[in-house]
């Protein structure tokens, strides 16, 4: 089940880092510009407030216990 990992702090963190990679798409060049795509992964992680990675390493960030 996907219970919420990531925390308000973390959240934000990754929020911030989301945004800086994805901006690469923008100020890149060429092909490799796409790997400012990758910054929709922390993004996404911080919407949906879970994280697998999390999950798997058994890390919880946010308040709530499980």
């Amino acid at each position: 089940p996907m219970t919420a990992n990531v925390g308000s702090a973390d959240r934000v963190v990754r929020v911030i880092i989301g945004l800086v990679i994805l901006s690469y798409l923008f100020i890149g060049e060429g092909s490799a510009r796409y790997f400012g795509l990758i910054g929709l992964v922390p993004l996404l992680t911080a919407a949906i407030g879970y994280c697998p990675l999390y999950s798997i390493i058994g890390m919880n960030t946010c308040g709530v216990k499980r």
